[in-house]
């Protein structure tokens, strides 16, 4: 075979291998892959499992907080912020499994082995407290062993404290410590956005859904993600169309935080806000907004933030260019960009399970 052969299948099998890793890192996950609530896998691998799996989440939450409180005790780093972060560590594991893959425990927090031990460590499975101090790495003794281990809840938490509070106890302080951990803008505001939502409930079960038109409304919808769009040019549909007459409400399907408000070109009227999931959940062609509802207010499932219409495709004020309908998408955040994956699965379910709720809600009113 010749140099110049050799030399172009190389460069074949070259452009082959990068696009199976741009695939393997990139292509998004089927909807239900984020539906399942974001805890350790051995809670839900068996039939058994998954029938006690609110008592199990429960448990888990109580673990959880328990942990978030002795660390705010030692360190002064409020609660909330650091379930903020371990919130955010633990969708970025769903978004990167085989980057991120780390030894199961209650904390999503994840610190690979050269920063945890140091850089300039010729050891980066250190555990000596004093030895990791020298090359300046995260790692910390919080459990009181005498060992700093990167899958321990406490020494990881109290590790992760202990940086924060180099930094201060302010909301920008903590804003800059957060940067400086993470070098990303996005990170800082999803962070500041979990806490601001456990702050304000002061809890961690804040996992519920409601499907997001009320179901006694007459309505109508199928899966329409993918099918393909002109106007503005060639694309695809990044949403589900529920169609339903003006007016009807548009709900809230989640604790969340409102991210944005106002016109778009496609969209017309719309809104968006962000879970504890880091999903953005938007909702599109609305006729109005309801006037209590302003970027950065925190919403609750089932609340209303605006009605059905037919605006957008044009500069604002723009209406009736389609029947009126809610246009409902849903995006994945996977650290440095959004990208939408098909809702169709999930409002299904959480339709159903609403419905589920309500009728056993109906019965037990019969009944007493």
């Amino acid at each position: 075979m010749s140099h110049p052969t050799r030399t172009a299948r190389a460069v074949r099998l070259l452009s082959l291998l990068l696009c199976a890793v741009t695939l393997t890192t990139s292509c998004p996950l089927p909807a239900h892959a984020f539906d399942e609530d974001l805890q350790p896998s051995s809670s839900r691998s068996t039939p058994k499992a998954k029938v006690n799996a609110s008592q199990s989440l429960a448990t888990l939450f109580t673990s959880r907080l328990a942990l978030y409180q002795s660390i705010e005790a030692l360190t002064g780093i409020p609660w909330y912020r650091l379930a903020a972060i371990d919130q955010y560590e633990r969708t970025l594991t769903v978004a990167h499994p085989k980057d991120r893959k780390h030894a199961e425990r209650i904390t999503g927090i994840f610190i690979t082995g050269p920063i945890w031990s140091g850089l300039m460590n010729p050891d980066s499975d250190d555990q000596i407290p004093r030895s990791i101090e020298i090359f300046s790495g995260l790692g910390q003794d919080g459990s009181g062993d005498g060992i700093a281990d990167r899958d321990n809840d406490r020494d990881l938490l109290f590790s992760l404290a202990s940086y924060l509070g180099k930094y201060g106890n302010t909301e920008d302080e903590f804003g800059i410590a957060v940067w400086e951990y993470y070098h990303n803008t996005r990170a800082v505001q999803r962070v500041q956005q979990f806490a601001k939502l456990y702050r304000t409930y002061g809890k961690l079960d804040l996992n519920s859904q409601a499907f997001p038109l009320p179901l006694s409304s007459i309505y109508s919808y199928r899966s329409t993600w993918g099918s393909r769009r002109s106007w503005g040019g060639y694309r695809i549909h990044e949403g589900t169309d529920l169609f339903a007459g003006y007016g009807v409400p548009v709900r809230s399907t989640c604790y969340g935080v409102v991210e944005m408000k106002g016109w778009n070109p496609f969209g017309g009227w719309r809104i968006g806000i962000r879970d504890l999931n880091n999903r953005y959940h938007y909702y599109a062609h609305l006729s109005g907004f309801d006037k209590t509802v302003h970027k950065g207010d925190i919403v609750t499932p089932g609340q209303t933030v605006g009605w059905v219409g037919s605006s957008g495709y044009g500069k604002p004020g723009t209406q009736g260019k389609f029947p009126p309908h809610l246009h409902y998408g849903i995006y994945r955040d996977n650290g440095w960009t959004d990208w939408s994956f098909d809702p169709y699965p999930l409002l299904r379910k959480w339709e159903q399970t609403e419905r589920k709720a309500l009728k056993t809600e109906n019965e037990k009113g019969t009944s007493s």
